[in-house]
């Protein structure tokens, strides 16, 4: 039986289930009518495909363009604000807390007419953060031409909190605005929770613990108790955690101690997937991914966009430099390469983390940079001071990611830093690959 090439079957679009109308009744100056009949594609909080069948006995139609019904310049970008709304609000299901403010429309143009008849697709990419607003490109297309395009420029209101009432929150926490605490959550009394966050079923939060704004702490995980330290006793300590952070179930992370600084500290836009564990005094920057139970020991730093893969483990005191990918099942008992793939127990460095890099958006110009370093650290005969001069001297690898790579480890071979892991692979080793995430 003859089977069409996969190059050639035709995609189906099939819809994305959500409550299209709920969501749209929270876009605050909604136009009565309904503007999108369903999606089709959903990334959330990044891109979304709706689509609208554009019909004659749309209510925009009456007595507009008599004999010649044309869809207006004005509704076309109101449909794409209500995709973009549909991008922006879309919380999982948990309660309606916010709402969609459209700021600013930015290079609007409209290349073709839009008549009953036409189906319009509608694709909306969030594309940044600009000034507390969300900055957003649309673009409406009928039979994959292009019709109408702009940049939508869209602002957040938050409404009350909204705690379940088997919830168990101080008098003493500070719930933001728009934030919703789930049945049987604990919130304790020197918590502080920015707006938009969502707290999941039986989630403990506790001590001194602030979490920003649009954090999702999920069903069971606990946020801030107290050090698995045997050396506290009680002290005054504290959480500090910034943005967009989500928390899956079973997560644990723990408040610092004396020793330590008193803090431990999360940065912005970070994943915890379901049992992973972050120790008191840790340091971990922005962008980072933390796999299925990947635990860090006490006093750990991980760099901006770090991947920490299922069931790794990071010893006290070690380092994690930037864009690092640790494998599956990893034991990193030094400090874990900048830009590298560090796998294996005991952990070894295979190369350069090339994918995850292209997929940062790093230049090939840099990454080809990169790859001749690692060439002078780990497949010379060099020594690594040998290697760290040659890098210096050689002005083809003049690029603000080789300096890092290289003030990287030689801090890490001072003071009370744990030194850098170079291990090589034994022998000839499978293919590693790096990270899988979209």
């Amino acid at each position: 039986m003859y089977t069409q090439p996969a190059s050639r079957v035709a995609r189906v679009s099939r819809p994305v289930p959500l409550d299209i109308p709920v969501l749209l009744d929270r876009l605050c100056y909604r136009y009565p009518s309904l503007l999108v009949d369903s999606v089709v594609e959903h990334l959330p909080g990044r891109r979304i495909v709706a689509v609208k069948n554009v019909t004659v006995n749309e209510d925009y139609f009456q007595g507009h363009f008599p004999g010649t019904p044309l869809m207006p310049g004005v509704m076309m970008i109101e449909t794409l604000a209500q995709v973009a709304t549909l991008l922006l609000l879309d919380e999982g299901g948990e309660a309606p807390t916010r709402r969609a403010v459209l700021r600013g429309v930015n290079d609007a143009k409209f290349r073709r007419q839009v008549v009953p008849g036409d189906r319009l697709r509608l694709a909306v990419t969030r594309e940044r953060e600009r000034r507390g607003l969300a900055v957003a490109r649309g673009v409406a297309t009928v039979a994959d031409r292009a019709v109408a395009e702009a940049e939508l420029l869209l602002g957040i209101e938050y409404g009350e909190p909204e705690v379940h009432p088997t919830a168990v929150v101080h008098p003493g926490a500070v719930i933001g605005a728009g934030t919703v605490v789930g049945p049987y959550a604990v919130i304790g009394p020197q918590v502080r929770l920015g707006r938009g966050t969502r707290v999941g079923a039986s989630a403990v939060i506790d001590g001194d613990t602030e979490l920003g704004d649009d954090c999702h702490v999920l069903s069971f995980a606990s946020v801030g108790q107290i050090p698995q330290d045997l050396k506290f006793r009680g002290e005054a300590t504290g959480l500090r955690i910034g943005h967009r952070n989500v928390f899956r179930e079973f997560v644990t992370i723990h408040r610092g101690t004396r020793g330590g600084g008193g803090l431990t500290r999360i940065g912005d836009d970070n994943v915890f997937m379901a049992y992973a564990h972050v120790a008191h005094d840790c340091a971990i920057g922005n962008k980072t991914l933390f796999g299925n139970g990947a635990t860090l020991g006490g006093h750990v730093v991980v760099e901006d966009g770090a991947t920490i893969s299922a069931g790794s483990g990071v010893h006290q005191f070690c380092h994690v430099g930037r864009q690092a990918f640790i494998g599956g099942y990893t034991v990193v008992t030094r400090d874990a390469l900048p830009y590298a793939k560090t796998v294996g127990n005991r952990a070894r460095v295979y190369g350069l983390n090339r994918i995850g890099l292209e997929r940062r958006g790093v230049s090939q110009q840099t990454i080809a940079k990169l790859k001749r370093a690692f060439r002078y650290l780990l497949q010379s005969k060099l020594n690594t001071s040998q290697a760290l001069q040659r890098i210096d001297s050689d002005p083809d690898l003049d690029c603000s990611e080789v300096a890092h790579l290289v003030e990287f480890i030689r801090e890490s071979r001072r003071g009370s830093r744990r030194g850098v892991t170079l291990r090589r692979p034994l022998g000839r080793a499978e293919p590693v690959e790096s990270e899988n995430r979209d």
